[in-house]
């Protein structure tokens, strides 16, 4: 199999690697992060105009790429300025809509990747635990739309979208796979809560509260009862998206580390020079480059059957959640004491590469879940 990318996707990640470079500095970023918003909507605007957020959607839905090694490009580059703006959103609430929307609903679309619309997925729940079919939050019929009653956790950029995807259950036990579905809900539906707050590696995420939200019959997003297979999609390009930002960062750390090896002097000494340290780089080097590879079979396998692809992202998620914590850990340690300090990039870089782990599913929770779906293939 070839994995050399494509003059498109080389073209697309040069171009925003150079935009994230001259426009995305790090006192920028940290500003940004910062912000009563937590993003840019100059930048995110200007995303749209490089074209970033349409490289995450197929040319059917009005974008140019979609593939799993669009998304991996992208999110790599992200990962390595530390970017906050909403694209996860933008991929795995664009996903549900494309494969499950209809006309009007995928006309939807266009205002995402035209960055007019901030879209997000709304699935996690106080209780969830990782686990992807165990719902509280549930939609009952109204006449002929629908009342929506729950709660949702840790939705990023949440308080800015303005269009959510939200995931209930319909009918079931709490943790069915069947009965699940999924609902566009504007943010400015009445009945609709939500409480901001900053997110420890940058940004902002918000819960949302839904009380007798009322939606019509044009809400619900595909079919009754069927939403499992839709959200599993969605969700597995939002891992995929974070194990190829996690692996940006990983590279950003890497190269941060070291330059400071090969700088940094102590007993008349480059600290690059002593044994004990070039052995630790060396097997982090090894170590990023598993990571890599991990991401590029998630990336081949995003449009395989089920049970490859879902065993090729949980396998990737749990490299990378090991693989970004080392990372975090020995770069740091790698510093010495200033690698703590909040001046420096690299602390931040390893606060989101242990953030990353917990995104989705953590590396025990993916482990398990691989164990399971190769049970699953072998029946």
């Amino acid at each position: 199999m070839n994995f050399e990318h494509t003059e498109d996707r080389r073209m697309l990640a040069d171009s925003l690697n150079r935009f994230i470079a001259e426009q995305y500095a790090f006192e920028t970023r940290d500003r940004i992060a910062k912000s009563p918003q937590g993003f840019s909507p100059d930048i995110w605007r200007q995303f749209a105009e490089l074209g970033v957020i349409g490289a995450l959607f197929s040319e059917a839905d009005g974008g140019f790429g979609g593939a799993g090694f669009d998304i991996a490009v992208v999110f790599e580059a992200l990962g390595r300025g530390l970017v906050v703006e909403p694209l996860l959103g933008a991929v795995m609430a664009g996903e549900a809509i494309s494969a499950a929307g209809d006309a009007a609903q995928k006309g939807l679309l266009a205002e995402i990747i035209g960055g007019t619309t901030l879209a997000a997925l709304a699935h996690d729940e106080p209780q969830g635990h990782y686990e992807l079919a165990r719902l509280q939050t549930r939609a009952e019929r109204s006449g002929d739309g629908w009342v929506l009653n729950g709660a949702k956790a840790v939705v990023a950029q949440g308080a800015q979208a303005q269009l959510f995807v939200v995931s209930a259950r319909t009918s079931g036990a709490v943790d069915d796979e069947a009965g699940i579905s999924l609902f566009l809900v504007p943010a400015k539906t009445p009945g609709l809560a939500l409480r901001d707050c900053p997110a420890i590696d940058g940004g902002r995420v918000a819960e949302l509260a839904f009380d007798q939200v009322k939606l019509g019959a044009d809400a619900l997003l595909g079919i009754e009862g069927q939403g499992h297979a839709t959200l599993e999609r969605a969700i597995g390009r939002g891992l995929l998206a974070l194990c190829a930002e996690s692996l940006g960062a990983m590279e950003a750390a890497k190269t941060a580390t070291l330059e400071y090896l090969r700088t940094r002097k102590q007993f008349g000494l480059l600290i690059g020079s002593f044994q004990a340290l070039q052995h630790r780089m060396a097997d982090l080097l090894l170590e990023i480059e598993q990571a890599r590879s991990a991401v590029i079979n998630a990336a081949a396998a995003i449009d395989a059957d089920r049970v490859t692809r879902e065993r090729a992202l949980s396998a990737a998620k749990f490299s990378i959640g090991r693989i970004g914590t080392l990372v975090a850990e020995e770069s740091i340690q790698l510093h010495g004491g200033i690698g703590m300090t909040w001046e420096l990039p690299l602390a931040h870089y390893a606060k989101r590469l242990v953030m990353i782990d917990h995104e989705l599913g953590d590396e025990d929770h993916h482990l398990q879940r691989y164990i399971a779906l190769g049970k699953e293939a072998t029946r």
